[in-house]
C-alpha cells in the first residue's frame, strides 16, 4: 500500500466505531420501550461481575471446544448472531419480517462470509449488544465494567496471549466477532485461514464495550441533548473512544497484535468525565448513578 493510502484502513475502522456508537444510541430508545434488557436492576454492582464471568466462561469454552468441535462453536455463534439480529430488526419491524431478515442475514453470513458481509452483520450485532447493555448498566457499573475489561484485555493479549489464539480461530470460521478492513484491494477473507497482514483486524468487543458507556450516559444522565438526540457526556464519550483508538494505532506496531480496550475504554471514560464537566453535571452525581 502506498504511503498516502496507509491511513485508509484505520480511518475506515474509526468510521465503524462511530457507526456502532451512533446506531446503538438509536436502538436504545426502542429497546427501552420494549424492555429489552440484560439485567433487571441497572444499578446493581453485581452486573459487571456477571458480565466478566460470562466472558471468561465463554472464552474458555470456545478455546477448549474449538480444538475438537469447531463446527459446534460455529453453530453456537451463528445462533447468537441470528438471535441478536432478531432484536435489532425487531426494533423497526413486526416479528415476522424481523425474523425473516435475521434468517436471511445469518444465511448470507454462513454461505458467503466475505469481509464486507462479516463487517455489516458485525456492525448490526455490535450496535444491538451495546444498546442492550448500555440501557442495562447505569453509569457506575458501566465504568467498572470498562475498567475490568481493559485490564482483562491487557492480560489476555500480552500475558496469557489466549486472545490472539481466539482471534485466529474466529477468523478461520469467518464469523462476525471481528471487523476486517483490507489493506489491499486483492484481499479476500474467504481465501484466508487466519490473521493476515493484508487486513486491519479489530474485535467486536473493541467497538461494543466503550459504546456501552456512551449509551448509558445518554440514557441515565439528565443533561441537555444536542439536536434532541445525544447529550454532551455521551458525545464526549464517543470522541474519547475515537481519541483512544487513534492513540492505539499511533503507538502500536503494525505487525503485532495489541490490546485495544485499555486505549479505547480509557479514552471513553476520560471523555465521559470531560463531558460531565462541560455540561455542568457534578461528577459525584454522575458516578452515583
Amino acid at each position: 500500500m502506498r504511503a498516502s493510502h496507509i491511513w485508509i484502513p484505520y480511518a475506515a475502522m474509526a468510521l465503524i466505531i462511530v457507526t456502532v456508537q451512533v446506531f446503538a444510541l438509536f436502538l436504545a430508545t426502542p429497546f427501552e420501550a420494549q424492555n429489552i434488557k440484560a439485567f433487571g436492576d441497572p444499578e446493581s454492582a453485581i452486573n459487571p461481575l456477571i458480565f466478566v464471568l460470562f466472558i471468561l466462561a465463554f472464552t474458555a469454552f470456545v478455546l477448549i471446544v474449538v480444538k475438537f468441535k469447531a463446527a459446534l462453536i460455529h453453530f453456537i455463534i451463528l445462533a447468537a448472531v441470528a438471535f441478536t439480529l432478531l432484536y435489532v430488526f425487531g426494533a423497526f419491524f413486526p416479528f415476522v419480517p424481523a425474523l425473516l431478515l435475521a434468517i436471511v442475514f445469518t444465511l448470507a453470513l454462513y454461505k458467503y462470509p466475505e469481509w464486507y458481509v462479516v463487517n455489516f452483520v458485525g456492525l448490526l450485532i455490535s450496535a444491538g449488544a451495546a444498546a442492550i447493555f448500555g440501557i442495562s448498566l447505569a453509569i457506575s457499573p458501566a465504568i467498572v465494567l470498562l475498567v475490568a475489561l481493559a485490564v482483562y484485555d491487557f492480560l489476555a493479549v500480552y500475558k496469557t496471549k489466549h486472545m490472539v489464539s481466539l482471534a485466529e480461530s474466529m477468523i478461520s470460521m469467518k464469523v462476525p466477532v471481528l471487523f476486517v478492513v483490507p489493506r489491499s484491494r486483492k484481499y479476500s477473507l474467504l481465501r484466508q485461514s487466519g490473521l493476515h497482514e493484508e487486513a486491519h483486524i479489530m474485535g467486536l468487543g473493541d467497538a461494543v464495550i466503550p459504546a456501552i458507556l456512551t449509551v448509558s450516559a445518554n440514557v441515565f444522565l439528565d443533561a441537555s441533548r444536542l439536536f434532541g438526540f445525544v447529550n454532551l457526556p455521551a458525545l464526549l464519550t464517543m470522541l474519547g473512544t475515537l481519541t483512544g483508538y487513534f492513540a492505539l494505532i499511533t503507538l502500536a506496531s503494525k505487525r503485532k497484535a495489541h490490546a485495544g480496550l485499555p486505549f479505547l475504554n480509557s479514552g471513553a471514560i476520560v471523555g465521559f468525565f470531560i463531558g460531565c464537566l462541560m455540561s455542568g453535571v457534578p461528577l459525584s452525581t454522575a458516578i452515583s448513578l
